[in-house]
């Protein structure tokens, strides 16, 4: 497969006040776009040109880095941009919330706990909510990596990196992280990827 830049779901406009149009035009149309461009390059005599995008990931870690690298931000980008949306946050739905009450101690604690592993992850880098071997986790990884390369699959992903956040929030990631958790999570998208990954 080739990697493909995927159109944003919304305007890039409609994430304001929390996510500012020029940081989704930046984020987006150059940091996630050189991703794109530059895992092709990447991909071409790999021998992994006909696996799926998870696939690369997996097989790519530890094994080529700068592939790895830019595949790893391609996967997670993907869903980052499904993972917001305009008027986001707000009621989780039952099943998902009645799981994340059982693992992870209620709704309360697990939004503490993500926002602390977001702040806790000393520079570039990724906080998660991830599901593996039937429970959910919250992870945080640096760089490109994500939960497939720990065995778990992520179910939501927040981007620390500063591209995500600096135009907006400058060196303030805690205000970041809590205004994606009140204002953006799209619960329903989280909501079919923990569907699919039972």
């Amino acid at each position: 497969m080739s990697f493909t830049l995927p159109e944003l779901p919304y305007a890039y406009d409609a994430l304001q006040p929390y996510m500012s149009k020029e940081t989704l035009e930046f984020h987006h149309d150059k940091h996630h776009n050189t991703y794109v461009e530059t895992g092709n390059k990447l991909l071409a005599g790999s021998g992994l040109e006909d696996a799926s995008l998870e696939e690369i990931v997996k097989q790519s870690h530890g094994k080529n880095q700068a592939l790895f690298n830019n595949a790893g931000q391609h996967y997670n980008h993907i869903h980052f941009w499904q993972w917001m949306k305009p008027n986001g946050g707000g009621a989780i739905p039952g099943a998902l919330e009645a799981k994340i009450k059982e693992d992870l101690g209620g709704v309360d604690k697990f939004k503490e706990d993500f926002i602390e592993a977001g702040k806790g992850q000393f520079g570039s880098g990724w906080a998660w909510l991830a599901l593996k071997n039937g429970k959910l986790e919250v992870m945080k990884t640096p760089n490109g990596e994500n939960p497939l390369v720990h065995g778990a699959t992520p179910i939501l992903g927040v981007d620390v990196w500063e591209h995500s956040y600096y135009i907006d929030y400058r060196n303030k990631r805690p205000d970041y992280l809590k205004a994606f958790v009140d204002n953006l999570i799209n619960w329903e998208y989280v909501e079919k990827l923990y569907s699919e990954a039972k």
